[in-house]
């Protein structure tokens, strides 16, 4: 026993040598590895903490009811150091490496949930816009127990996610713990390829806007600008809009950056800290605000997610938008890809970021200026017996030219007064921005 173990004692030490690789761009998710660098060691190797991991690997080996390959146990090792730093680190093999760049361009094969592993389940921290998870009614929130017969209970980050991934067409079963609900609520979901779009707008009445980004990919920032123009082109006096990033998870920082500039004329937006000096960034707007000033209501909830929270805390602190709706989900850390082979990757949590004014979001989120509580209004018929000028016999003709349009009036063909029962959010966005348009006339 001691022989082998002195053996592997030997292997794993020559392994301390080889120099890990960093990245030059610090991100979320980085798109781009950047070439390698050797970090130096500045603590002595802890023998005997090593000297015991050798004899409990040799224990195995030797022990175990079945036999087990040594890189399999050597790669679960790297899996449970990771796991015990936070929720966010992990070690990427080669099929969790490939969906991770494909996940920053916007295209991959799976159900569509962002999660997070807490307590030993899945936490679903949003379901992204129409995908399979979406539409099968997964919810930001959720606790996910179980994937077809297997439970998450002791399975990793990881795992959970190579099993919910598959061929498009095939089925799995969730079950699923919601706040509010006294039993588990089981999905089936049928897997899918997952194309995300970033950006959407639409006209929520003539001159107001709105724009909803799903999620943070390499190519928003460029969507945005093209969204934002068209949007302009057929409202040409806009006044306003809502800026949705509900249900948002994040995605790549880069992006997260450039929508935050697309509304500021300059001033800092987000910096990181961390223990290394590349990892302490700062990142600041440049000239430029695509509406010209125009107000902006942001919506946010409780599954707005790091790159979301960047964008929110950035324009709550110049005060260049109204952050309406729920405390988003807290997630202030950075994640950086260094990659290990051309295959394989450890994603780490190297910085953490700060807003403008220095507010950490790590585990707090951003407040909203305005609290909105989840709501779902159902339309009232109006009671019978309600008479109005206009009912009574002999009533004055209105010889006004100027006749106040009727607000249920259709906008883009679905009539306005189905929004408060549809997306009551929304709804009283809408509201607060028409509201800071009349009051700055007034001014």
């Amino acid at each position: 026993m001691k022989t082998r173990a002195s053996s592997i004692l030997l292997s794993l030490g020559l392994l301390l040598n080889v120099p890990l690789i960093a990245l030059a761009e610090t991100s979320e998710e980085s798109e781009q590895p950047a070439a390698a660098e050797e970090v130096p060691a500045t603590e002595s190797v802890p023998l005997q903490e090593i000297r015991a991991f050798t004899e409990i690997f040799a224990r195995i080996k030797n022990d175990y009811v079945d036999q087990v390959e040594d890189k399999q146990l050597l790669e679960d090792a790297i899996r449970g150091m990771l796991a015990g730093l936070d929720p966010h680190s992990s070690y990427l093999d080669q099929e969790a490496y490939q969906d991770l760049q494909e996940g920053t361009t916007g295209e991959f094969g799976g159900l569509g949930i962002e999660v997070g592993m807490e307590d030993g389940f899945l936490r679903v921290i949003a379901p992204i816009d129409d995908t399979p998870a979406a539409k099968a009614g997964v919810m930001a929130g959720d606790t996910i127990i179980r994937l077809d017969d297997t439970s998450i209970k002791g399975m990793s980050l990881s795992d959970a996610v190579a099993i919910m991934r598959g061929k498009p067409g095939s089925e799995i079963t969730l079950t699923i713990l919601r706040e509010n609900i006294d039993k588990p609520v089981e999905l089936t979901i049928t897997r899918a390829i997952i194309k995300v779009k970033s950006v959407r707008t639409r006209t929520l009445e003539p001159d107001f806007g709105y724009v909803r980004i799903a999620n943070f990919q390499s190519h928003t920032g460029n969507d945005l600008r093209t969204a934002i123009k068209s949007l302009k082109e057929d409202n040409p006096g806009l006044k306003g809009i809502v800026l949705d990033l509900r249900n948002n998870p994040g995605g790549v920082l880069s992006a997260a950056v450039a929508v935050s500039d697309a509304f500021l004329e300059s001033g800092l937006i987000v910096y990181t800290e961390g223990r290394d000096d590349d990892s302490r960034l700062k990142f600041s707007a440049r000239n430029g605000d695509l509406i010209n000033g125009a107000p902006i209501v942001v919506l946010v909830n409780g599954g707005s997610a790091s790159a979301s929270e960047i964008v929110a805390g950035a324009l709550q602190d110049h005060e260049r938008a109204i952050i309406m709706g729920e405390k988003t989900f807290g997630k202030g850390s950075v994640q950086t890809i260094l990659p290990m082979t051309d295959e394989t990757a450890l994603k780490l949590t190297t910085a953490r970021y700060f807003t403008p004014n220095g507010r950490s979001i790590q585990a707090a989120g951003i407040k909203p200026d305005i609290v909105i509580d989840k709501v779902q209004l159902a339309a009232r018929e109006e009671p019978l017996g309600i008479i109005k000028e206009s009912d009574l016999s002999g009533h004055l003709e209105n010889n006004g030219d100027d006749i106040a349009p009727d607000a249920a009036d259709d906008i883009d063909g679905v009539p306005q007064e189905s929004l408060a029962t549809t997306d009551y959010e929304l709804y009283e966005a809408l509201n607060l921005l028409k509201g800071i348009v009349i009051m700055s006339r007034k001014n």
